[in-house]
């Protein structure tokens, strides 16, 4: 069983953001099964970015049901009542997208900012798209408050910089982003198109992967007052 600290911050793609090849939800069940040893791991969804959606919920059950012992955290109708004991529980938890501004929030009203953060930290295996990978980092953009994007700097804060999803895949993101670390608005950090996600071990980049050719992930940095992009290196999961 592997107990290293491990977050899979997803640009968008899964079973979430169809049309989707399933690469990177093999990925994640393939961590999930070496951190538990075993032939069917726990994998739980947090559906409260959509609002506990009852179509996310079904397309999560419909990708994992069969080959794991699948579930998923309610927050609008709860029903779990040690949400610490349950995440602890697990091997894999998938954070979906949505409204992240709202889905901190409510977290932290529930506790379920902490109890992921200890889960994290005991080796269960974090993942998510969009909100599901913007929250684990200082800062991000959103569209939680309308159309038009705004930096957020209120995430979790277990990996430092920024992060922003949908990268090349929504018009405003990638321009706004520069801007932003430009002037100082948000740290510097990654910007991540739909069909790639950053792996994290502890609080490192480990590698980039890729669902889809072409998918890519950018490290963006302030120099001198400017955004400098830097591509990085990929591991294409269709190899």
């Amino acid at each position: 069983m592997s107990e290293l600290p491990t977050i899979v911050a997803m640009g968008g793609g899964g079973f979430q953001m169809p049309p989707d090849n399933g690469r990177l939800d093999a990925f994640l069940f393939a961590l999930a099964t070496e951190r538990s040893g075993r032939e069917r791991p726990r994998i739980c969804f947090i559906p409260t970015a959509a609002a506990d959606d009852d179509g996310a919920v079904a397309r999560f059950y419909g990708a994992f049901a069969r080959s794991a012992d699948a579930s998923h955290l309610a927050l609008f109708s709860r029903t779990i009542e040690d949400v610490d004991a349950f995440l602890l529980d697990q091997d894999l938890v998938f954070i979906g997208g949505g409204n992240t501004v709202n889905m901190l929030a409510i977290w932290r009203q529930h506790g379920v900012d902490r109890a992921l953060v200890a889960a994290w930290q005991a080796g269960v295996v974090m993942s998510g798209m969009s909100a599901g990978g913007v929250c684990w980092f200082e800062g991000f953009t959103t569209d939680s408050f309308g159309p038009t994007l705004r930096p957020v700097r209120d995430g979790l804060g277990v990996l430092s910089g920024s992060f922003v999803p949908h990268y090349h895949g929504e018009a405003q993101r990638r321009p706004l982003y520069h801007r932003l670390v430009a002037d100082g608005t948000l740290p510097g950090g990654y910007g991540v198109d739909d069909g790639a996600a950053l792996v994290f071990h502890g609080t490192e980049l480990h590698e980039v992967v890729s669902s889809q050719e072409g998918a890519a992930a950018y490290r963006v940095e302030r120099v001198d007052g400017a955004a400098r992009e830097t591509l990085l290196p990929a591991r294409y999961l269709g190899a």
